[in-house]
């Protein structure tokens, strides 16, 4: 992620010094971009002089003292408060006082990292999403003592780098993460529970909501260990069910299966060869009695969290949406997916789905039982449903 960061603010004609801990790491960042550019010459993106500009623009060092002139830095170290805390006590000593000093953090709190430092009102959140150089979103995270005059200037320069910033305040999981990583923790606990398996809970979402990939392959992508972290999160800021990590997801770290990074998890390691059919209740209610859709028992929950984020106003319909399209790759966000679907549809899936006790929505978001038909409401699905969780 560091070298994705440094390779699209030099592209974007930046200056940029890159610092790692210790010469081999340097030597894998720089391999990183090395790999990074001399793919985008061979598919035509660049020519051989802009690449050299590039490179020009690149530098790599293993001392933090070399940022002493820097104008605005980012931080991509591992998501471990102590080291962050580290890091940015060096930064503030380091930079000079106007120096702006963002985190690339995707779940701990830029609050507690801005106080670090005395210059909170020029600590920010600025979360790219992976692969950097190729997705579009960067949420820019701001807490109770930034500066509106930094928030101006970061938007701007996430705009001049190539991306699409979302704004939000500093809240577990900010926009992103806290609609993924939930959808992906619904999706273990109905695998767990044998509702169906790996290939049918995936291709179901696929369809259903014309996804790239499905949640039980997106989490080996992104590593079992960075979900059950951000469900983790999640859970010490609300202590609600619904942030509670799948137990399947959690013994699953525990053993090592972390995804693709280890070789092992719902996919990585095994013979790909398609597993058996579950033949439980819950299989037969998806399958045979045709009760529920399986791609909207992963649908239905996401739009409910959307909902409850916009209700809350904590992002707008449209920021929400800008997020899930340009951060996660969805090809509709969560709003747009509701009105294709419409708000009694959403809301029948979640009451049958509670019925089942399979999910942990416990009772549907306000803004979304505002949008049933009047007459809807009038006949109990108002105020008196009850999902249980």
């Amino acid at each position: 992620m560091g070298a994705g960061i440094a390779e699209v603010f030099a592209r974007a004609g930046f200056n940029v010094i890159g610092v790692e801990i210790d010469q081999a790491a340097v030597d894998r960042g720089r391999a990183h971009v090395d790999k990074s550019l001399s793919r985008a010459v061979s598919k035509g993106k660049l020519t051989e002089e802009e690449r050299a500009g590039i490179d020009a623009r690149l530098t790599f060092t293993t001392s933090r003292e070399d940022l002493a002139d820097a104008d605005f830095v980012v931080e991509a170290v591992p998501e471990r408060m102590d080291i962050k805390k580290d890091v940015f006590s060096d930064l503030d000593r380091i930079c000079p006082p106007g120096t702006i000093l963002a985190t690339n953090t995707s779940s701990l709190s830029v609050t507690e990292i801005a106080a670090l430092t005395g210059r909170p009102d020029k600590v920010v959140g600025l979360h790219f999403f992976n692969p950097a150089p190729v997705m579009k979103l960067v949420e820019v995270i701001t807490t109770v003592s930034t500066s509106e005059e930094t928030v101006d200037l970061v938007s701007e320069v996430a705009k001049r780098i190539g991306k699409t910033p979302v704004t939000a305040g500093d809240r577990a999981g900010f926009v992103a993460n806290a609609l993924l990583v939930p959808y992906i923790n619904d999706a273990v606990r109905l695998y767990e529970r044998k509702v169906a398996t790996r290939e049918e809970i995936d291709s179901a979402v696929q369809k259903a909501a014309g996804l790239p990939m499905g949640p039980l392959t997106l989490a080996d992508l992104v590593g079992l260990d960075v979900c059950l972290a951000v469900m983790d999160v999640l859970w010490e800021e609300y202590r609600d069910p619904r942030y509670a990590a799948s137990p399947l997801m959690r013994r699953m770290v525990a053993a090592g299966r972390l995804g693709r990074k280890s070789g092992q998890g719902f996919y990585a390691g095994t013979d790909e060869a398609p597993e058996p059919r579950p033949t439980g209740r819950y299989a037969e209610m998806v399958r045979e009695e045709e009760t529920l859709d399986l791609g909207e028992m992963l649908i239905a929950p996401q739009i409910d969290d959307a909902m409850r984020m916009i209700g809350d106003g904590y992002a707008s319909a449209k920021d929400v949406d800008t997020a899930m399209r340009f951060g996660c790759g969805y090809p509709k966000g969560p709003t747009e997916l509701l009105e294709e679907r419409g708000a009694e549809s959403v809301v029948t899936t979640l009451v049958a789905m509670g019925e089942y006790s399979l999910t942990t929505v416990a009772v549907p978001a306000p803004l979304l039982m505002d949008r049933l038909p009047d007459t809807q409401e009038g006949e109990g699905h108002g105020g008196g449903c009850a999902c249980h969780g």
